[in-house]
């Protein structure tokens, strides 16, 4: 089994790479969306791929959610059920980049890089890790309040950047996506456990922020994402409808960002030492908008 983390470009042909400045400017978000996500902390309902390549990523999904798939051995992380509740499902898998051509092409997706590079200040985007989330239907299990960078901070400086797309229609039946606008402005909170108690964060907040706790829901239709702050508070409850609730999430940080430990940053994964800067096999460049200077 090839390790596809060695390849830091597309290996296949399922995204077009642009050529020129005018074919890239089809993918950047607008003015407003970049001012909504300052001022929210995410933004979303933004098409990422076609319904053609969410059939083509959902049929090596269907692989990869098996432990005795050949390349399972390259997953960083995986779990076949997460929570701690047996009577309630939630896959969850850190790696898919590494075994699949379609699950290692999407980080060369053009629609993300340019949008992500946007986000993160006009700057070169640096792949940190991915993800995989599967609820089945009718006993699928909770993501319980949390910010991303709370399982991040052996990086820094806090220059990062979630992507979370769809592969299925996600609605607030099946345990889709729910965010709390406004809430990366309130700092660093401590981290619950993942796929634990949903409301495990509350006893970090404060009188102030509990008040300010008003969680929406983000409905998306299949092969449609949405960007988010990684101080930003967001959820999903369970699924308890009769459809499944499966999607791929892509983490980034700016070009620049550094090491802030000795120890490996993922299981498997080379150490790179602290105060280096993150780059390697497992974190590639994805896009650099100084090569769109002559274009």
């Amino acid at each position: 089994m090839q390790d596809l983390s060695k390849f830091h470009s597309q290996v296949s042909q399922m995204f077009k790479w642009p050529e020129t400045r005018a074919e890239w400017d089809q993918y950047r978000l607008t003015p407003g969306q970049i001012e909504y996500y300052k001022e929210f902390g995410y933004v979303a309902d933004i098409k990422f791929i076609t319904e053609e390549q969410v059939g083509f990523l959902n049929e090596e999904l269907i692989g990869l959610v098996d432990p005795d798939h050949p390349g399972n051995f390259l997953f960083h992380q995986f779990a076949s059920n997460e929570s701690p509740d047996p009577n309630v499902v939630l896959f969850h898998a850190l790696g898919a980049w590494r075994i699949t051509p379609g699950f290692h092409d999407v980080l060369w997706n053009p629609a993300f890089v340019m949008a992500a590079s946007q986000l993160l200040g006009d700057r070169a985007v640096r792949f940190w890790h991915d993800q995989l989330f599967y609820k089945p239907a009718l006993h699928g299990g909770v993501v319980a309040w949390h910010q991303d960078y709370s399982y991040w901070t052996r990086t820094i400086p806090m220059h990062h950047l979630t992507c979370w797309v769809g592969l299925d229609d996600a609605t607030e039946q099946n345990g889709c996506l729910y965010y709390v606008p406004g809430s990366h402005r309130w700092g660093l909170l401590d981290k619950p456990e993942l796929a634990g108690d949903m409301e495990g964060l509350m006893q970090y907040l404060t009188d102030e922020q509990k008040a300010e706790f008003k969680p929406v829901p983000i409905p998306l239709n299949k092969g449609y994402g949405t960007f988010h702050h990684p101080l930003l508070v967001h959820g999903s409850f369970e699924n308890r409808s009769e459809r499944m609730r499966r999607a791929f999430v892509l983490n980034v940080f700016a070009d620049g960002t550094l090491s802030d430990t000795d120890k490996e940053l993922m299981p498997g994964a080379t150490p790179i030492p602290k105060g280096e800067k993150m780059t390697g096999q497992y974190h590639p460049l994805l896009f650099d908008p100084a090569m769109l200077v002559n274009k």
